[in-house]
């Protein structure tokens, strides 16, 4: 026991024991120091990403607004389309009707008729195809 005794207060009265104290503390308040600083990376790093997470939702629901609004205008528009062929082919049958009555009187009153020739479905300059809406051609700048 006596040696112990004497071993500590040698321990403590030694300036090398002294120095690795020292050190130790040192070494703690810095680790300590360090721990905190990479605390304080992460938690501005969640921060970050919280906030980058939050834009993306923001701009993702403003990306599917205006797909949205585009898929409608689409919608619109090929009900118009539809609408606009039916009576384009309306139209074509009653020029058809039309042009037979012509053709009696001009067979049955011996009348010269000049008849015109219908145009098949219209001789557009390009065929008929769909039309596909991009969302670019309904920017909202609003």
């Amino acid at each position: 026991m006596a040696s112990l005794q004497r071993s500590a207060s040698s321990y403590d009265s030694d300036p090398q024991y002294a120095n690795i104290d020292e050190r130790k503390r040192k070494r703690m308040l810095s680790n300590r120091e360090s721990a905190r600083r990479s605390r304080m990376r992460k938690q501005k790093r969640l921060q970050d990403l919280v906030q980058e997470v939050s834009a993306l939702q923001k701009d993702n629901s403003q990306i599917s607004e205006r797909i949205s609004v585009a898929t409608q205008c689409y919608i619109e528009m090929q009900s118009a389309n539809n609408v606009l062929r039916a009576q384009a082919m309306e139209l074509t049958e009653r020029l058809r009707s039309l042009n037979s009555v012509l053709q009696v009187v001009e067979e049955v009153g011996g009348y010269a008729v000049d008849i015109p020739e219908i145009p098949e479905p219209w001789q557009l300059p390009c065929p008929i195809q769909p039309i596909m809406a991009s969302v670019d051609m309904f920017e909202y700048d609003g």
